[in-house]
């Protein structure tokens, strides 16, 4: 509690007062369930959905300043940028960038969105078309024995039926790479075991202490 002496001595000082009731005052907003922080507007900005970047450089958007001009109609030559768009302009028609890379860049006089749509549609064929390779491994040691042998091949036929890979390796732990020869032996009777099935792609190959064979598999007859 304030002493009369203290009081005083303060209430002629505007600015400790303005002060004082100024914290008062910001400590029941800061206590105020109420309280909410300004959201500046209401609600945040919202972001639209970015469109992708275009794939191609078109007509405007070519930087070179003369490019080689191909397409339906075209006498192919080198043509300076405006001359070229002007020309693709002269057929409601775009001036796309197909080979900016080139020296100077070739350009197509063609409409984009066709020419887009072929594209994309090429491809999904060739992936359509790509083959994914599996490759299954088959390890052995140096000391094999005959069960382990047998069974593996069996499992090796399998593979190759379904159309993998097979990449069968011989693995010398310690001092065993000194049967090398063993293990060389070793693949090269897994494969033939293997040859109505798979045909070798890679011989035996010594790659630190391990023997590799690849196989892979024959094409089903008809």
């Amino acid at each position: 509690m304030l002493l009369q002496t203290d009081f005083e001595l303060f209430k002629n000082k505007s600015d400790i007062c303005s002060l004082f009731f100024g914290l008062k005052h910001l400590k029941v907003i800061n206590n105020s369930s109420n309280f909410n922080r300004p959201t500046f507007g209401g609600r945040p900005p919202r972001r639209g959905p970015q469109k992708p970047e275009e794939p191609y450089r078109i007509n405007e958007r070519i930087t070179a300043q003369r490019v080689r001009v191909v397409g339906e109609n075209i006498r192919v030559d080198v043509y300076p940028i405006q001359q070229a768009i002007k020309m693709a302009q002269e057929q409601q028609l775009d001036l796309v960038e197909i080979s900016p890379n080139a020296d100077p860049p070739v350009c197509k006089i063609v409409d984009y969105s066709k020419f887009k749509y072929e594209q994309k549609k090429k491809q999904k064929e060739i992936k359509a078309k790509t083959v994914k390779v599996v490759i299954k491994e088959i390890r052995f040691g140096p000391n094999t024995d005959d069960h382990d042998f047998n069974f593996k091949v069996k499992h090796a036929i399998e593979f190759l039926q379904e159309g993998a890979k097979v990449k069968a390796t011989v693995f010398f732990p310690g001092r065993s790479i000194v049967y090398k020869e063993r293990g060389e032996i070793l693949l090269l009777k897994f494969a033939q075991l293997l040859e109505e099935y798979g045909k070798v792609e890679q011989m035996p190959r010594l790659e630190g202490k391990r023997m590799s064979i690849m196989l892979m598999a024959k094409a089903a007859k008809k």
